[in-house]
């Protein structure tokens, strides 16, 4: 799992407007948490939380790693390689995508299981919430515009240019803008939320 550490001022930060900085934090600490809930029940194999920067919160509670690349792209390429250095497949997810479910990790794990190399949650922004992978190349990740509305198609382009098989899981959201926000109501996180950004 990928997530920004959530220290206050460096996390969720288009939606410091609206919760504040120390607000965004805790919304990101309390997606973080979900996100690692949804990955253990999947059941799909160890769970690794690959952070930004160090945090004491999650200590104990998952086994921690720092990103280690340049810029987004390579280090989820590291991430993933790393992964399948050890493993036959590896997933990757973002935190701020509370609509992902252990189910849809299960499937990403019998596509690949059946012959795929590459299985993507598209999010209704254009971007994605979830890549796994058999196989991965530098080239699905280097020069992409990452945070862009053409972030899976252009990377939907270049796994057919590699020639791999890939397949797509349900459309999900993630929570990235404030009108975000509101979709978060009906989950388990409005106590997260300022009283004001629950309205």
């Amino acid at each position: 799992m990928f997530a920004r550490a959530p220290r206050a001022g460096q996390a969720k930060t288009r939606l410091v407007p609206r919760l504040g900085a120390a607000g965004a934090a805790r919304l990101q600490a309390r997606l973080i948490a979900a996100a690692l809930r949804t990955a253990r029940e999947a059941r799909c194999g160890p769970v690794e939380l690959h952070l930004t920067a160090r945090h004491s919160l999650f200590s104990g509670r998952a086994l921690l790693r720092l990103q280690r690349g340049a810029d987004l792209g390579a280090r989820m390429h590291h991430a993933l390689a790393r992964g399948l250095r050890r493993h036959g497949a590896a997933i990757l997810i973002g935190a701020d995508c509370p609509a992902l479910r252990p189910e849809d990790l299960r499937r990403a794990l019998r596509l690949l299981a059946g012959g795929c190399d590459v299985v993507l949650a598209p999010a209704e922004d254009g971007g994605y919430a979830l890549i796994g992978a058999r196989r991965v190349s530098p080239l699905l990740f280097q020069g992409v515009p990452w945070g862009g509305a053409g972030v899976c198609a252009e990377t939907l382009r270049r796994l057919g240019r590699l020639g791999y098989r890939s397949r797509q899981l349900r459309t999900v959201w993630d929570v990235d803008r404030p009108e975000d926000l509101e979709r978060l109501r009906s989950l388990r996180f409005a106590s997260a939320l300022p009283r004001a950004a629950r309205r």
